[in-house]
């Protein structure tokens, strides 16, 4: 079961990794000038026609493609560890439950977004 306080450490021990100062907390990297998002706090639609929420213990973390979001939200189907929404549909980025995954298995999804943006 990972922690926010785990994420924060495994998310900062990645060279150029900053976390967000904003409402929604984040993680990001530095690309030609800009901040691009790996990960993120999922906003949660809790009420019908009313603005999102965030959602501390879930977040959004990008992935190198719809083929690995694919096969993550299959692995999590039956424990609900990743999963998707209509929001993200077409969009390579999975939502990981945190109290549900291991330290080593949120450290391989944020390095796999990691990776996308600072390939080795």
């Amino acid at each position: 079961m990972a922690t926010i306080d785990d994420f924060r450490r495994i998310a900062l021990s990645y060279p150029g990794v900053v976390e967000g100062t904003g409402e929604q907390r984040g993680f990001s990297v530095e690309v030609k000038g800009k901040a691009k998002g790996i990960a993120w706090e999922w906003r949660e639609r809790v009420h019908p026609k009313k603005p999102k929420q965030i959602n501390p213990g879930v977040y959004a973390i990008k992935t190198p493609n719809l083929m690995a979001k694919e096969m993550l939200v299959q692995e999590g189907a039956a424990t609900g560890k990743f999963f998707t929404e209509p929001h993200y549909n077409g969009y390579p980025a999975v939502l990981v439950q945190l109290e549900l995954v291991s330290e080593d298995e949120l450290r391989e999804v944020f390095e796999q977004g990691y990776r996308f943006f600072v390939p080795e």
